[in-house]
């Protein structure tokens, strides 16, 4: 497979692998505790070492000591950024809770639109350091807790779209990108999507495939516009809920890791693995619980199996 057109084209930044990054640490979580300015320098020297792109999640005062530290340290780390929209509109599809009063809907409605502002506003200012952005993050999706209405998320696009020059993208799961997401696509200059072949019961065996297999779905749905694959990784440690046990461990996350990293390489395929690092602040409290161990660093940033063994490294 040769996807058209080419990332490094359209994008206008070299070929290279690329990582999701927060900064997270024990004691921290967004809108509390951030990490400081020496800890986030930390990470991306770590980063630096085997990536090129990160990928940021939100407009908030990590993201903008990621971009200072960036700038000041001059570390050759390139930047995807992202606004972090919160919902719009109830979801009764979400198995946590997807219901907000009608007034929490209308101030979430006005704090994404400041959201979007910083976007706006940070990419102008670090030019150099992004490479391209995104207006959100799975809140299209059936079973997301922070649905956002398609129709606004393309008056999202629309405004950065006019207030920048980066490329603009929007991120979520695959299923969305076949049907209910089409409009948005249109508005956008290259879409991005997630896959996760652990999420959906399938086995180290099957994993590459799956991935395959979602990202060609997506493609053959939006013949010549660029699928980039934003999301794509294995997590270490499993409580059995969502995810059995005997599919997860550091060994399968190595092997997915240098499968897909071969096959996107080959296919010129610009995917972020998620992710960089454990977060411990991440789904409930349980210390076995799947969303805290998808990094290919501990929380204490010693590398999994997967760093300490790899054989395969793109060029």
């Amino acid at each position: 497979m040769q996807q058209h057109p080419s990332y490094a084209h359209q994008l206008g930044i070299p070929r290279g692998p690329a990582i999701c990054y927060s900064g997270y640490r024990a004691g921290q979580s967004p809108g509390e505790v951030y990490p400081t300015y020496r800890q986030v320098k930390e990470d991306l020297l770590l980063i630096s070492g085997q990536w090129k792109y990160i990928r940021l999640y939100s407009c908030d005062m990590h993201s903008k000591t990621v971009l200072e530290v960036l700038r000041k340290e001059q570390i050759p780390i390139k930047v995807m950024l992202g606004a972090y929209i919160i919902a719009e509109e109830n979801n009764t599809g979400c198995p946590w809770g997807g219901a907000y009063d009608p007034g929490v809907l209308e101030e979430n409605r006005k704090k994404n639109q400041e959201e979007i502002g910083r976007l706006v506003t940070l990419s102008n200012e670090y030019p150099e350091i992004i490479f391209s952005l995104s207006v959100g993050n799975e809140a299209c999706v059936d079973w997301t807790d922070h649905m956002v209405p398609v129709e606004r998320v393309i008056e999202y696009a629309r405004f950065v779209r006019s207030n920048t020059t980066h490329p603009v993208t929007f991120c979520e799961n695959y299923v969305p990108w076949l049907d209910k997401l089409l409009p948005l696509a249109e508005e956008l200059d290259f879409i991005s999507i997630h896959t996760y072949p652990v999420w959906e019961y399938k086995d180290i065996e099957e994993s590459l495939e799956f991935t395959q297999q979602n990202f060609l779905q997506v493609a053959e749905k939006h013949p010549g516009k660029l699928i980039v694959i934003t999301e794509a990784g294995w997590t270490t440690q499993s409580n059995g809920i969502g995810i059995p046990k005997k599919n997860v461990g550091e060994a399968y996350q190595k092997i997915y890791y240098e499968r897909l990293s071969q096959w996107c390489a080959e296919n010129e395929v610009l995917t972020f693995f998620f992710e960089a690092f454990d977060e411990p602040w991440k789904g409930s409290a349980d210390p076995l619980e799947p969303e805290k161990h998808w990094g290919v660093f501990f929380e204490d940033r010693k590398p999994k199996m997967v760093l300490q063994q790899t054989s395969y490294k793109e060029a």
